[in-house]
């Protein structure tokens, strides 16, 4: 027996009485110790006449050497106020019954650790320090050997357990021990000495027979009839070991540990966002045993069972030449071997059999209440107590980060961590960052394109895959994967085209349908544009089934999908009928919008226009060489909105070469040809400023005193403002000065020009300044310009812009 401070300094007790009594007290700690036990281990069944005094004065020697007040008397007897966890026998014992706890429910690999630091705790024989200790040395030399049987069980379940020397010294020290002697046989069969194992059970059956004229218990008969079938156990599929480092989703991985008493965790996402790989780093963080089973080689969904059934090592009871209604059921079987069993069951890949493998689990965490199931797929199982972590790409950096804050991203890191490992001298510093930022970013985030495209570096420079992602190459770019990994690991395409095939044809068309949309729509775009029957319940089943993202009330595509499917449309003839539909209805959204561009819910439509504004770019892009008319309108419908978001640049290159292809302007189009004009600076060419010029001369002979037309007619300079509708129009239509900021012609405005031989009335807008006391008719003023020469400023208007269409404060051709 050692003794020891709370320091770890050994502490002398005494001679071999004092040793005996603290011996009791501790196999009895935290409890009192009678008078009468503590004489009869001392002293046995012969005890002095002094006895009673001899311990006591032993216990006077205890205390002079242990700390104070650790013994302390009782009335009858005394007590060691100690924690039992600080006495080796007491922490043995609660380690040997959690390591046969968690072999009796099948987690032989975490019990073996207990067990091995339980038997560690001997250092020889039992109580060698108490001279009347039969009984007790027998019940501690007992749970030390199951505590062993234990161990040895447990390392059979292992893949390199195999202790067949530590089982021959057990079995010649114990030749009764049946279960020793079945463990070295299992030992045996498992090292291919079948022979062996046979000889053991003889040799045990002999001895047995002469000794006690018995028979091998029926457990040793089945072990040894598993020997005789040459039949080895098969091990549990366990996690496979990772070639690579893991690189983000620790975010991901923190809500699953937070979420372990949930007992089924889905994790959904698209393809290639490593739904297999972050399943199998969560579930290798569980101190539990794990199975993993791979669903993506079957073709039916009743094979889900078998499958799981071959993953846990669990074979079929018999051959059957024909079918037998009494054959058990594979469920059924699973429930039986897993019913008492702490496991967590990995399912991947449960898209391609979603019924089955949502019927499988339902069934086993229902009957089996110490089983958690952790499933990966592009889709949720729908099981009521199901909880959902989606997988989202990795994070890129914004177009406007600093180089030097790339490396700090998921996506890079990735990126550099598999470019490293085929070109060991790669690093991510200013001169590549931002090129390895635009190929993440041109590859969504996506982790199986980003580890795709970081293998190319053997043939390609950085630059040169950045190119030819820009020009939509992905998929011929990313066509070499690992040879040894799933099919649809190998390149990105397998990827996309494993979830297409998973779609029902009317999904497949409503998601070939959605890639005509740039930047995502919303559900009315969608329905309007993609002309499919319950579009509303089909974008719900592509969201579920991942080729489709939901988030702030509208619907995107990564871009990867997108081009997969765009390839799936034109394959099909239908991308011009759907990009015209696509451009009418943005017009028609942009038509509407503007007039709310100037009133008091001009925000909200701003911010409307926003969400939409690849959309609209991408309708005004088809239908410049497509559908000229379409685009003058677009450019004049949206000229409000870019010019108040700060966009008005954007549609100069769209607008340049709509006029190349505009020998003239159309008719009835005329205000929409001058806007054009307007938004095609620096590149519209002189010939279109005097077309433009011409158009607005027609304004010379409206009003009494052709106020508008001076105030338009001079040149057009190159630094022109935003200008309103061409003035091009007939008596007794709207002003054609239309401004964005406020004033002007707009949709629903009473504003109107003079009809012949009527007076002049509110030349521009609805009130019109005049002079003071003055009842000459409101001939002057056009609100255009925020000032009248010798007139009442208005009161509240808007600030000092100019003349919507010449930007000149004040216009040209009025009086200071």
């Amino acid at each position: 027996m050692v003794v020891r401070s709370p320091a770890g300094e050994a502490i002398a007790v005494g001679g071999p009485r004092p040793r005996a009594l603290l011996v009791m007290l501790l196999l009895n700690a935290g409890r009192v110790v009678g008078m009468e036990q503590l004489i009869d281990g001392q002293y046995g069944d012969a005890p002095p006449a002094g006895a009673v005094n001899a311990v006591q004065a032993q216990v006077s020697r205890l205390r002079r050497n242990l700390p104070p007040e650790l013994i302390e008397f009782h009335a009858s007897g005394y007590r060691l106020a100690i924690d039992p966890g600080d006495v080796d026998v007491h922490r043995f014992e609660r380690l040997a019954r959690e390591g046969r706890r968690l072999i009796s429910a099948g987690r032989h690999a975490v019990a073996a650790e207990p067990l091995r630091e339980a038997l560690d705790l001997w250092r020889g024989p039992a109580l060698a320090d108490l001279p009347f200790r039969q009984a007790q040395v027998a019940r501690l030399e007992e749970l030390r050997l199951a505590a062993t049987e234990d161990l040895i069980e447990a390392e059979l379940a292992l893949p390199e357990g195999s202790p067949v020397a530590e089982l021959r010294r057990l079995v010649a020290e114990h030749p009764l021990r049946e279960r020793l002697s079945g463990q070295l046989m299992r030992a045996l069969q498992a090292t291919g000495r079948q022979a062996e194992a046979s000889a053991v059970f003889e040799k045990v059956r002999r001895l047995l027979a002469e000794e006690l004229g018995a028979d091998p218990s029926p457990e040793l008969a089945a072990v040894h009839l598993s020997v005789l079938r040459a039949e080895r156990p098969a091990p549990r599929q366990r996690l496979a070991a990772q070639l690579t480092s893991f690189v983000g989703r620790e975010r991901e991985l923190e809500r699953i540990d937070a979420l372990r008493d949930s007992r089924l965790i889905t994790i959904t996402g698209p393809g290639g966002t490593g739904k297999t790989r972050l399943a199998i780093e969560a579930a290798g963080r569980t101190r539990g045993e794990v199975c993993f089973v791979d669903l993506s080689p079957l073709d039916r969904g009743d094979q889900v069972p078998q499958a799981v059934l071959g993953a846990l090592g669990l074979r079929e009871v018999a051959l059957q030449s024909f079918p037998s209604p009494r054959a058990p059921d594979p469920a059924q079987r699973l429930v039986s071997a897993l019913a008492d069993q702490e496991l967590m069951l990995v399912l991947d890949n449960c898209e391609h059999v979603i019924a089955a493998a949502a019927t499988l689990a339902r069934d086993l965490l229902s009957a089996c209440p110490r089983l958690s199931v952790l499933a990966t797929g592009r889709e949720p199982l729908g099981i009521v107590g199901e909880t959902l972590v989606s997988l989202a790409p990795l994070a890129v950096p914004s177009p406007d980060s600093p180089a030097s804050d790339a490396p700090a991203y998921p996506a890079v890191r990735l990126f550099a961590d598999r470019a490293a490992a085929v070109r060991p001298e790669f690093e991510v510093g200013q001169g590549n960052a931002e090129a390895v930022t635009r190929i993440c970013s041109a590859l969504d985030g996506l982790p199986l394109a980003i580890e795709l495209a970081a293998a190319r570096l053997r043939s390609f420079t950085v630059e040169e895959i950045d190119a030819r992602l820009a020009a939509n190459d992905r998929f011929r770019l990313l066509s070499r994967g690992d040879r040894t990994a799933a099919a649809r690991h190998r390149t990105l395409r397998a990827a996309v085209e494993w979830s297409w095939d998973l779609l029902t044809a009317r999904e497949q068309t409503l998601a070939r349908r959605f890639a005509v949309f740039a930047g995502g729509a919303s559900s009315e775009a969608v329905e309007a544009v993609c002309e499919v029957e319950g579009a509303a319940e089909l974008l719900a089943d592509l969201v579920d089934k991942s080729l489709i993202e939901m988030g702030g009330g509208r619907y995107r595509m990564l871009n990867t999908i997108s081009l997969f499917c765009a390839e799936r449309l034109a394959e099909t003839g239908e991308r011009d009928h759907l990009a015209a539909l696509h451009a009418r209805y943005f017009l028609g959204l942009a038509q509407r919008a503007d007039p709310h561009l100037r009133r008091s819910e001009q925000l909200l439509w701003l911010a409307g226009l926003s969400a939409d504004h690849g959309n609209l770019m991408a309708a005004l892009r088809w239908a410049v060489p497509n559908d000229r008319e379409t685009a003058l309108r677009l450019i004049t419908a949206l000229a409000a909105y870019w010019w108040l978001s700060g966009r008005h640049s954007h549609a100069g290159e769209a607008a340049a070469e709509l006029l190349e292809a505009t020998a003239r302007p159309v008719p009835g189009l005329e205000e929409e040809y001058v806007m054009c004009v307007a938004h095609a600076v620096p590149r519209a060419l002189p010939e279109h400023w005097a077309r433009a010029r011409a158009i607005m001369r027609t304004c010379w002979d409206v009003g009494p005193r052709g106020w508008c037309a001076r105030v338009i007619s001079p040149p057009l300079p190159p630094t022109t403002g935003a200008p309103g509708n061409s003035p091009g129009r007939r008596a007794g239509q709207a002003c054609p000065h239309r401004s964005m900021w406020g004033w002007g012609r707009s949709p629903g405005s009473k504003a109107t020009w003079p009809r012949p031989g009527a007076g002049w009335r509110r030349p521009c807008t609805p009130r019109s300044p005049r002079r003071a006391g003055s009842s000459a008719p409101r001939e002057r003023g056009h609100r255009c310009s925020p000032r009248w020469a010798g007139w009442p400023r208005p009161r509240a208007r808007s600030p000092r812009r100019g003349c919507a269409i010449t930007r000149r404060w004040p216009p040209r051709g009025g009086r200071r």
